[in-house]
């Protein structure tokens, strides 16, 4: 059976056997291959590596480590078939998803490829008498990336771009539901240049996560996952003295206004809701129809084009989505369904049961959608991340606007309308990190930055973008004097003033 081993100082290591994790296809159900899981000690071996290995890559010009970033995004995009099928093949999302997935990693890589600009610090001349001021920005050192299933190439590149771009030599721990892709983007950046034990990947659980939250060389740790789990992260490593960004969970909505283009809506909110199985933390699974008129002419058009939808394995192209990942996952979401149903919610169509043709085993649902969904329902509170869609109906747009703003999560948010002051007090006062305007998955472009708001981020700095620079980097400032003429200036006990 085919083995993933860690990826150390730019080979993948011996398989040891001691502790390893099954790797699923969600397709069919079944065991394909196994991921080597790791020790306290795996963690101390890559972050010695990658410490030795760091202090010459920081001194390399920005330019030169331009450069990798240019051959290794270039050598992506050779590879970006046989990537997204090894993706699709361990999550189970359908081909061109996985291929979108690598796509918004690589803008971040294109992104990184600035770093000569983007790492330029200030300068004043005389800032005081014969006195200047400049700042610079350097690497930290060694830092990691705890990344999810859910994204296994988007993500790792959001985190591992920029920080190596900056100089710092990073520790990849990547979700064991589907390591493959992330050990081949190691390989393809070894083959672009950078140097062994810059880009290390460690595979594990929670003994491998408070390993690197716990070890002293580890100075910043970007993570992703669900909020419990990222609260916890911050926690333990904050108080490990590190640099934290830690990413939640997401209940998204989308806010549908009477005046909003409906079939456009609805053909938005189908990709939002449905795209990847539900499996997105930037997923609508909320739509939020402002009045009783709106909200049956949406449920009525939701219903027909629903039933539109293909549920297919990741090699079918007339597929819209494929299976969730696990089989847990796919108990826990019918439990959700079950759930809400128990609340009192309308069950306008139950995606529980489905089995697909030749693939009864696999980890399949068909789309769900549930109408008349309240605020105090634990199923509306907690995140479902599946193909599950619920109808919140609003009576007016101050209750579309407070459903969003006093949840617990604050990811992200879309509101639907032709309407240019609806749009701008929406965006003003709701209070979630990301918002979209008639656009349904308001993912930042790459030279913006990515965050969410409340229980969906802790951390002071988002990803990537300027913020990016900003995580991996720690800000140096120099007050310089020169002296002239030979004189000497007379000493001050008071602070010093310009």
């Amino acid at each position: 059976m085919r083995n993933v081993s860690h990826f150390i100082g730019g080979q993948s290591t011996p398989w040891l056997g001691e502790r390893t994790g099954d790797i699923f296809d969600p397709t069919i159900g079944q065991v394909q291959a196994q991921v080597d899981l790791g020790t306290v000690q795996t963690v101390a071996d890559a972050v010695a590596n990658a410490r030795a290995a760091q202090p010459a890559w920081a001194a390399t010009n920005p330019q030169r480590r331009a450069r990798v970033m240019f051959r290794f995004k270039a050598l992506i995009e050779e590879n970006m078939e046989q990537l997204a099928a090894l993706l699709a093949s361990e999550h189970g999302k359908v081909i061109s998803d996985a291929k979108g997935d690598i796509q918004r990693g690589l803008d971040v890589v294109e992104f990184a490829c600035g770093i000569p600009h983007l790492l330029k610090g200030d300068y004043t001349e005389g800032a005081g008498p014969g006195i200047d001021v400049y700042s610079m920005r350097q690497a930290l050192g060694v830092v990691a990336g705890i990344t999810p299933f859910n994204f296994p190439a988007m993500i790792p590149l959001w985190m591992l771009a920029p920080a190596i771009a900056c100089g710092n030599a990073f520790i990849l721990k990547p979700s064991e539901r589907d390591p493959s892709v992330p050990v081949r983007l190691a390989e393809l950046a070894l083959e672009a240049g950078l140097p062994a034990g810059i880009l290390n990947v460690v595979h594990g659980d929670k003994l491998v996560v408070d390993a690197m939250l716990d070890h002293p060389d580890v100075k910043a740790v970007s993570f992703v996952g669900s909020s419990d789990i990222a609260q916890y992260v911050y926690g333990r490593g904050a108080a490990a003295g590190k640099r934290m960004q830690c990413m939640g969970g997401a209940k998204n909505h989308g806010i549908i206004m009477p005046d909003a283009d409906i079939d456009q809506a609805v053909a938005d909110i189908l990709g939002a809701a449905y795209g990847s199985a539900g499996e997105r933390c930037m997923a609508l699974p909320v739509v939020v129809p402002v009045g009783e008129k709106t909200a049956e002419v949406l449920r009525e058009k939701l219903v027909e084009e629903i039933a539109k939808l293909r549920v297919g394995v990741s090699t079918d192209a007339e597929a819209h989505y494929g299976p969730v990942v696990s089989a847990q996952h796919k108990v826990r979401i019918e439990g959700y369904i079950q759930m809400a149903v128990d609340e009192g919610a309308e069950l306008v169509l139950d995606g529980r049961g489905f089995a697909l043709q030749g693939h009864e085993d696999g980890y399949f649902l068909a789309p769900t959608l549930l109408d008349h969904v309240r605020p105090s329902m634990q199923s509306y509170k907690e995140e479902i991340f599946g193909p599950v869609l619920q109808i919140l109906r609003a009576d007016t747009f101050e209750d579309a606007v407070r459903y969003p703003s006093e949840h617990q999560y604050g990811n992200g948010v879309a509101i639907f309308t032709r309407n240019g002051d609806f749009a701008r007090r929406f965006a003003s006062s709701v209070e979630v990190g990301m918002v979209g305007i008639n656009v349904p998955i308001p993912v930042p472009v790459s030279y913006h930055s990515f965050g969410g708001w409340k229980r969906s981020g802790f951390g002071d700095l988002n990803q990537y973008g300027t913020d990016g620079i900003r995580f991996y980097t720690r800000t140096k400032t120099v007050t310089q004097r020169w002296p002239s003429g030979g004189s000497v200036i007379d000493q001050s006990f008071v602070i010093p003033t310009m």
